[in-house]
């Protein structure tokens, strides 16, 4: 048996991996398969409207929600909807984090704070965002306060609790190390305790961002006057399932970027350093 030269492994040359030959492969293929699943719904779209399995004036063919869409976007109200939704779930939303994640940070430092507020908590956290709409609407009355006010209600409680959870599963030891090194409170914070916790935070938040997409278009259906969830109500009201069609490819556009939006925060390396656990 011819044994391997172990000295090619330890110069300056190495042989590229099986993993770098295939890079332009995996590349081609991550944007061909969404591209084919694509072309695949379309065609089943378009299949099932022309031999009309389910009745014409409740199923739109893929050109008839194109014109709605081309007769929305001549109008302008496809933007103001768009702008509608986004600002009153990125206010609901950042409101959440700016709350949630210190206060999940201080509750889990303190076995005594779990004790008392996990329970609270984890109750606010399994009521539907949704059973809080008629009381947003008595308080808020019609408009982005309800809204935004639901979409708060969404991620609040998921955030406080994934953070509590993500700093109460840090090894101790590296505070240990971190109290060797004589850091302070701040330091200790900045450089050791919210680099361990923000891959699972950051999850939390992909996850919650979801939720407050998918609530903003139930909120607006009901205690709204504009935004996505509104046109497609409208398009209810107005027998046009076309432009209710064209809501929903919107909506789901959108959540994708924005989760592709969040989950860019994974790549920063003072992050990354906590999957290394």
């Amino acid at each position: 048996m011819i044994e391997p030269d172990s000295s090619k492994a330890s110069d300056g040359a190495s042989v590229p991996g099986p993993s770098t030959e295939k890079r332009p492969t995996a590349i081609l293929a991550s944007l061909l398969a969404p591209a084919g699943v694509g072309a695949g719904v379309l065609a089943i779209w378009y299949l099932l409207a022309h031999f009309h399995v389910f009745p014409d004036s409740a199923f739109p063919t893929p050109g008839q929600v194109v014109q709605g869409f081309i007769e929305k976007c001549r109008h302008g109200e496809i933007f103001d909807d768009i702008v509608a939704s986004l600002y009153r779930v990125v206010y609901g939303f950042v409101l959440a984090v700016i709350l949630g994640i210190p206060l999940g940070l201080w509750i889990g430092t303190s076995s005594t704070l779990r004790t008392a507020l996990l329970p609270a908590i984890n109750f606010f956290r399994s009521l539907s965002p949704l059973a809080w709409i008629p009381f947003a609407i008595m308080w808020l009355g019609i408009g982005d306060r309800p809204s935004i006010f639901l979409i708060f209600m969404t991620a609040f409680f998921p955030i406080v609790l994934s953070t509590c959870a993500a700093v109460a599963q840090i090894p101790a030891v590296y505070f240990r190390v971190a109290r060797d090194f004589e850091y302070s409170r701040t330091e200790m914070l900045i450089h050791v305790t919210l680099p361990a916790i923000m891959p699972q935070v950051i999850t939390s938040l992909r996850v919650t961002a979801g939720l407050s997409w998918v609530v903003v278009v139930a909120a607006e259906m009901i205690a709204g006057r504009d935004g996505l969830g509104f046109l497609i109500w409208d398009g209810r009201n107005l027998l046009r399932p076309d432009l209710v069609v064209v809501g929903m490819v919107i909506i789901g556009c959108i959540g994708v970027i924005i989760d592709r939006l969040i989950s860019q925060l994974m790549h920063f390396p003072s992050i990354r350093w906590g999957y290394d656990k």
